[in-house]
């Protein structure tokens, strides 16, 4: 295997991290990295095990900063001195993964080395309920908001290529939704994702996961709704626009054009910046996304007419109601053609 490194994320770790990351280091891995993000004095005993093993090098958190954090944590120094490598394996450190699965997924990496490879569990009847439940829901939310179709979008096991860590090093979130936006930044730089298979293991019921399923949770799913949130803002806008243009001037095409100028201004830049993370020349993205706003804009219009002539609806009803039919049309339409690198695999 060419030269790969392993990194593993840990706070408050068992002793069972020890005996994982001798096994690594009795492994075809180059280098591991271990990060204490801000574990308890009760765990120095570990780390110091772990310290003095072969090929390990341990960095540390002065507190706790997330998972997130201490990925990052990690991918910088993996990346500052081991860039000669083809990439990493993010392991967590809670007896999760085993570790010929990190080596399945590192030789998987190996042979697409442009591709985030994820090691996917199988969710059956022996998966605790609240990991089971969990990573359902984000599963369907995933696939609907990105338009990608995964089985495991919050396996802690992956293959990462050493050139896309500049860009996860970028990523604000410091907490587990980090792994969500990784999953999000993969498809907008162009970096696509790869599903190895992986055994599924719940020490215990999962009761040494630091992840708490109420709060973790809301910030992976706002995570995922940001992506609404900024199509809502421009609708308010827009619809503002429009209601106070058509007072006016009682010209629906006139105010339709001016409520859609308006709102273009916000939206084309929370969305490029802050939603889809697109790295694209507005020489690229700005051409295709005004002929969009030309195009359903258009459509629009032309519902509206069709509404407010032959269904007794109001104007603004007909407005919003019109908005609603070409939402999803336009979401898709962005997400796919008009923000996504062209780098694909």
């Amino acid at each position: 295997m060419k030269k790969m490194t392993v990194l593993i994320p840990a706070y408050n770790p068992s002793a069972e991290l020890v005996y994982v990351v001798r096994q690594l280091a009795g492994s075809d891995f180059a280098a591991i990295v271990v990060v204490n993000d801000g574990s308890s004095p009760d765990c120095d005993t570990i780390f110091r095990e772990i310290e003095k093993t072969e090929k390990v090098t341990l960095l540390r958190h002065a507190v706790n900063l997330g998972k997130g954090a201490a990925l990052k944590t990690g991918m910088n120094h993996v990346y500052c001195y081991f860039g000669d490598h083809i990439g990493l394996v993010t392991m967590d450190a809670d007896g999760q993964h085993l570790s010929d699965d990190a080596l399945r997924v590192a030789h998987i990496l190996e042979k697409n080395p442009d591709r985030l490879v994820i090691g996917a569990r199988a969710f059956d009847r022996n998966v605790p309920f609240r990991s089971k439940i969990g990573n359902s829901l984000t599963r369907y939310l995933f696939r609907f908001l990105i338009g990608q179709k995964l089985t495991d979008v919050q396996s802690g096991l992956r293959g990462i290529p050493m050139a896309f860590i500049p860009v996860l090093l970028k990523i604000g979130s410091t907490g587990y939704e980090f792994e969500l936006d990784m999953l999000l930044a993969s498809k907008h730089a162009g970096c696509p994702v790869i599903e190895q298979p992986i055994r599924t293991i719940y020490v215990d019921g999962n009761i040494s996961s630091h992840f708490n399923p109420f709060i973790d949770s809301m910030k992976i799913y706002f995570v995922l709704f940001r992506f609404t949130l900024a199509s809502l803002l421009s609708a308010v806008i827009d619809s503002s626009v429009f209601m106070i243009a058509y007072g006016l001037s009682p010209s629906i095409l006139t105010s339709q054009a001016l409520a859609r100028i308006v709102s273009m201004i916000f939206n084309y830049s929370a969305v490029k910046k802050a939603v889809f993370y697109s790295k694209q020349p507005h020489t690229k993205t700005f051409p295709r996304y005004v002929l969009l706003v030309v195009i359903s804009g258009f459509v629009s219009y032309i519902l509206i007419r069709v509404l407010t002539t032959f269904s007794p609806l109001s104007v603004l009803a007909a407005k919003l109601t019109a908005e609603s039919l070409v939402f999803l049309a336009n979401f898709a339409i962005q997400r796919d053609f008009i923000f996504v690198s062209s780098k694909k695999g």
